[in-house]
């Protein structure tokens, strides 16, 4: 059984990511990409596998390269920013248990989402959100660099070696990793290349995060 509250040791950290880890976005993603495609006439499936791999601006540059990049980013914005209004999504089995079991001030977010975004969606799933959150417009470069990792280490005062990193994609795995932490994968039925350890959902990975922070 889980204590109702875990006491961190001397410096262990979790840095989380947000759409796909804690947050089931996947449907919703699809949805937006699938707009966004009608609008300029292209395949929805084409556009959306290249968008798991790849920033916003690379995606428009491969799918549509006659268009203007910063009008098919405010039609993307645009459609975000209605899917957190209306859009329907849940948190993650455990993500609400998890989070509000942590102590604060030894975790945060790392996304490649915006604020204004993760905090509505928070507080539709009644997840809490911590001090430190790294988003998009927090840095320039975007996973896989390991700058946004880094960036939220500094912010919680934490060395990269004591930080666990949870994640579901590629490209924030290669994050975590490159900057030097440990990078546990979730909600994938198979290991992603690169994890230390691998867990089919966030709740079965939910005991042994919470020992990660506790142990001293």
């Amino acid at each position: 059984m889980i204590s109702e509250h875990v006491q961190p040791s001397s410096g262990k950290y979790v840095l989380f990511d947000v759409d796909g880890t804690l947050i089931d976005a996947v449907d919703n993603q699809r949805q937006v990409w699938k707009t966004w495609a009608g609008r300029y006439g292209l395949d929805p499936d084409v556009v959306y596998e290249l968008a798991l791999r790849t920033r916003p601006m690379e995606t428009f540059a491969a799918v549509a390269p006659d268009r203007d990049p910063q009008e098919c980013l405010a039609v993307l914005h645009e459609l975000e920013d209605e899917d957190v209004r209306s859009g329907v999504y849940d948190a993650f089995d455990g993500a609400s248990q998890l989070l509000s079991t942590l102590p604060s001030g030894c975790w945060g977010l790392v996304t490649s989402n915006y604020e204004h975004r993760v905090r509505g969606r928070f507080a539709r799933t009644g997840l809490s959100v911590p001090g430190v959150l790294v988003d998009a417009a927090a840095v320039d470069e975007g996973k896989p660099s390991p700058v946004p990792y880094l960036l939220a280490a500094e912010r919680l005062g934490a060395k990269p070696e004591d930080c666990l990193v949870i994640e579901d994609a590629p490209s924030g795995i290669e994050s975590g990793r490159r900057a030097g932490m440990t990078v546990w994968g979730v909600n994938t039925p198979v290991a992603v290349d690169g994890v230390h350890r691998h867990f089919e959902s966030l709740r079965e990975a939910l005991p042994d995060i919470l020992a990660f922070v506790a142990r001293g």
